[in-house]
């Protein structure tokens, strides 16, 4: 079996959408020839505890982790936060902060800290991996970012050995969503560009969730772009039978950013609300994850206050249950510069279990591919028509037919990763 050196911040216990890709890449790549050796920090700032992802880590699967030093204590520290909260990604905050400690702080990271905030891991990493593969040779390299440092890590070892390199981007870099809130100097923008250029036209391989950002890096200068989107797991849906929620429940699984934000949305469903009284009773807006302030006040401005339910942070099993109970999935995209190639990872879990979703983003993008005429996709200002259509999802029994998902399935996405690192291109590029 060859083996294949796995650069990746995120891996379990750790939780969030960050784990899954590579937790289940390393749990089928077995099948296909590749053993797995995953690089991790052994002591990371943790997103969410989630030990039950831990049964996903093979038996075949070698992991190997090196101590990480991270800024977030001293920012924490410095910002009056409690040492054991959690920083979230992306921007979200659910609570309102700000102050010139808050804005110093980003305006520090932004600039000093390039790509991210664990640039301090690339040089002792580079340093621990060359002697690891000298006694215990592996046969290509594969890191996954965001964190964007991982690219870095890989590109120094690569330089330093020769071997064949796969650069994974589950987001963009300097296409990615919130960019433009960063707070970079002139210099730090060029920084970022560079690096990322670097990374681009060095890999042997770059490999990207969606067709549109592979467009996108390629317009940057990678070259030999393969598109292996994310997927769902068979085994994570749970085999019991879960009763659909009695209540009219919409249900987002994740994160809620501000910029998932849906105003327009929010409007629609308390105009429903308004003129249909069963709705208005059995109607709830349920949020299992971390959600930004700004979307509950959104939606509580809009009429739906009374109707808001937050779960909080659960492990990915909770999530898994709290899907196939829904009466209707929510999955907003971005309204960001990139939506276009925003395909969340929750999305293949969405259709594995066979609920009704309501996406709302781009008609041309991506997601519509994707969800194809069995979902229901809506502009981010939906027409006072669309009511219909959207109290009717509600009504829905059974399960969603008639849409093929085997082409997510994590094996099949398992199989073609062995196949790109085999030498093979990926079939259905394009």
């Amino acid at each position: 079996m060859k083996r294949v050196l796995i650069i990746s911040y995120y891996w379990p216990p750790n939780g969030g959408a960050g784990v899954y890709r590579w937790l289940k890449m390393s749990k089928y790549l077995p099948e296909f020839g590749w053993q797995p050796v995953v690089y991790t920090p052994e002591n990371p700032e943790v997103v969410a505890d989630d030990p039950g992802l831990l049964k996903d880590v093979g038996a075949t699967v070698e992991v190997i982790k090196h101590p990480i030093t991270e800024p977030f204590s001293l920012y924490k520290r410095f910002t009056g936060r409690a040492q054991n909260e959690r920083v979230q990604t992306a921007f979200l905050s659910e609570k309102r902060a700000g102050g010139w400690k808050e804005d110093l702080a980003l305006w520090v990271r932004s600039n000093f800290f390039i790509p991210d905030a664990r640039v301090w891991w690339v040089k002792p990493s580079i340093r621990y991996l060359k002697d690891y593969v000298k006694k215990h040779p592996v046969d290509a390299i594969i890191s996954t970012g965001p964190p964007h440092s991982m690219h870095l890590i890989a590109r120094g070892l690569q330089r330093a050995t020769g071997l064949p390199w796969i650069a994974d981007f589950r987001d963009p870099w300097t296409g990615i969503d919130f960019y433009g809130q960063l707070s970079l100097t002139n210099w730090a923008d060029r920084k970022h560009h560079r690096l990322e250029r670097e990374v681009l036209t060095h890999a042997d391989r770059v490999v990207t969730v969606s067709w549109s950002w592979a467009k996108d890096l390629e317009a940057l200068g990678a070259k030999n772009v393969e598109v292996i989107t994310n997927g769902f797991d068979r085994a994570d849906v749970p085999k019991e039978t879960v009763a659909v929620d009695d209540r009219f429940s919409l249900v987002h699984i994740g994160s809620m950013s501000a910029t998932r934000d849906l105003p327009g949305l929010w409007k629609v469903l308390a105009a429903i609300a308004e003129k249909d009284r069963l709705f208005r009773e059995r109607f709830v807006l349920r949020f299992v994850g971390p959600v930004d302030h700004s979307v509950v006040e959104s939606a509580t401005a809009a009429g739906l206050g009374g109707h808001i339910e937050r779960l909080g942070r659960v492990s990915h099993a909770v999530a898994m249950h709290e899907m196939q109970r829904a009466r209707v999935l929510l999955l907003p995209i971005n309204d960001t510069p990139n939506s276009a190639g925003i395909l969340p990872g929750k999305l293949y879990e969405y259709l594995s279990v066979g609920r009704p979703i309501l996406a709302i983003g781009p008609s041309g993008g991506d997601v519509a591919r994707v969800l194809g005429n069995t979902h229901q996709l809506l502009p981010r200002e939906p027409a006072p028509s669309s009511q219909d259509g959207i109290r009717s999802l509600f009504d829905r029994q059974g399960p969603v037919v008639g849409h093929t998902i085997e082409q997510y399935d994590r094996r099949e996405l398992a199989r073609a990763m062995a196949e790109l690192l085999n030498g093979r291109p990926v079939a259905g590029r394009q």
